[in-house]
């Protein structure tokens, strides 16, 4: 290995401690994700509101995509398009969508971490969303998708801004830390 290259990959390693500029001077611990995921499927998914709940596309039409959840503590689910129309694969159980909302939840947050949130007991094994998904009781009880769908548009709005320093004026609640990047 050159000497160029050896100091790169050293700069990148102290640059993955020390984090990147916002990370320390948030007030909030920024979660790396416990395995890579892909976002075309399931874009967005969090733990909160009491469910676990994201942004799932379609299937079959691109410009199309559900906004389904799993209520903690009951494990009811509602999977349902942007705009309010239910979703067909609702009839005999969770649909596609919610499975697919639980695998990725466990790939961002871990299988334990989403066992606790949901208030499930995980087994041991439990390594992936089919094992949390077999352990789900609740029933379809329909949930507004509204505010996930904006909280949705907002994150991507935040990905098309460019990086900087500069303070954004609708996050001025945030308290000041003193810390500059």
């Amino acid at each position: 290995m050159t000497a160029d290259a050896t100091a790169s990959q050293q700069s990148e390693q102290a640059s993955e401690h020390s984090g990147s500029s916002w990370e320390r001077g948030s007030t909030v611990r920024v979660v790396p994700p416990v395995r890579p995921r892909k976002l075309a499927k399931v874009p967005y998914v969090e733990l909160a509101d009491g469910r676990l709940q994201g942004v799932v596309s379609s299937g079959s039409d691109e410009s199309r995509v559900y906004v389904s959840s799993i209520e903690a503590g009951t494990h009811d689910y509602s999977c349902g398009t942007n705009n309010n129309r239910p979703c067909g694969g609702l009839s005999a159980g969770p649909c596609k969508h919610i499975k697919a909302l639980v695998n990725e939840a466990v790939l961002q947050y871990g299988a334990d971490r989403v066992a606790r949130y949901l208030r499930v007991e995980a087994a041991p094994d439990d390594r992936d969303g089919a094992d949390l998904m077999a352990r789900l009781r609740g029933g379809l009880r329909r949930a507004a998708g509204e505010m996930v769908f904006s909280r949705f548009l907002r994150h991507l709005s935040y990905l098309e801004l460019p990086g900087g320093t500069a303070p954004l004026p609708e996050m001025h609640w945030f308290p000041a830390t003193g810390a500059v990047g």
